[in-house]
């Protein structure tokens, strides 16, 4: 079901990246071993546009998008990742692992992957993309076209976007997550990527100012939204109220660590975890002094709507209002 807030698409990535030209990753060698049962071991790079991946993977049936703030627990209940592995299938989740944000790829790939083979996921692959020309390859955009969730780690979102936007994979990721067909988290770094326009860093306390914050374009799955991650631990209101104030169109959104915003096809948001999620609504913003200010200067925001929300309350994007709780998850 077509998930009926979200914008049209409207990103196109402008950045510029110095790639190599190789023509299989290795990664995609591993995957064939495990995939299709055979060895690769000395074999050429393989020509994969008419690859199978064997078996149609099948469907979940009750997809969301998580936007978690990071530190999200991994060892004891795990309550946000276990709703992302329920709305990815349970047991029949075949889940790809995108950890490209991360400086340490390997490591963060495989973590997540224990972490949902421990929950009895089917198929679990780590998409170790670190270069843009392993997007094109046919069998990658075979298993994400096919697969139940997509989960997207922390790191650095500008290296995420560097790598992703504008992709093949990632547009059908984005595809697919908006017509509800798959469950798409994305954690820290992979959470702040989701808005059309994106924070890429900046500073935290002090007042709002133009200086704070470092603002450039995201992935645009939720393209409402400005996404500010680990939120109250690292002070940073702030900094998403002069995002907000640069960009007055959008709906900001702050998540603190050990918390997910859950959205849903009917246009609803649900709070999961231990901290809040605050909403810095400017619908009704009656005065900014964004435009006359310098880098340094204090921007002035009067009338903006602020809620903070914890685990079980909802939000409604269409209407702009929370909705009280919900105490009952599913």
């Amino acid at each position: 079901m077509p998930l009926p807030w979200f914008y049209p698409h409207e990103m196109q990535w402008s950045g510029k990246l110095k790639m190599s030209r190789s023509s299989v990753s290795t990664s995609v060698i591993r995957w064939l071993e495990r995939l299709l049962h055979i060895p690769t071991e000395g074999m050429p790079a393989p020509h994969l546009e008419n690859q199978s991946v064997g078996e149609k993977m099948p469907q979940s049936t009750k997809t969301a998008i998580l936007i978690i703030g990071g530190a999200e627990d991994k060892v004891h209940g795990r309550e946000i990742l276990y709703n992302f592995f329920g709305r990815a299938g349970s047991t029949n989740a075949r889940i790809a692992v995108i950890p490209s944000a991360s400086r340490e790829p390997a490591i963060i790939g495989d973590r997540y992957r224990t972490i949902f083979e421990d929950m009895g996921a089917k198929g679990i692959e780590v998409l170790d993309i670190q270069d843009r020309d392993q997007c094109d390859d046919a069998l990658m955009q075979n298993y994400v076209e096919n697969c139940t969730g997509v989960f997207m780690t922390g790191g650095d979102q500008l290296r995420l976007c560097s790598l992703l936007a504008d992709t093949p994979v990632m547009n059908i990721i984005r595809s697919r997550a908006q017509k509800g067909e798959i469950a798409l988290a994305g954690t820290s770094a992979g959470a702040a990527v989701m808005g059309h326009f994106m924070i890429a860093g900046g500073g935290s306390g002090e007042s709002p100012n133009r200086s704070l914050v470092d603002m450039t374009t995201g992935l645009g799955i939720v393209p409402e939204l400005i996404v500010d991650q680990h939120f109250h631990n690292r002070n940073r209101m702030a900094r998403l109220l002069s995002a907000v104030a640069a960009h007055p169109d959008r709906i900001g959104i702050g998540i603190d660590e050990d918390t997910c915003a859950m959205f849903e096809g009917d246009g609803l948001f649900q709070v999961i975890g231990r901290g809040a999620v605050t909403i810095v609504d400017p619908t009704d913003l009656s005065h900014s002094n964004y435009a006359d200010t310098g880098a340094t200067d204090p921007i002035s925001l009067c009338n903006l709507r602020l809620h903070i929300l914890c685990h079980g309350d909802r939000y409604d994007l269409r209407k702009r209002k929370p909705l009280g709780s919900d105490r009952t998850l599913s």
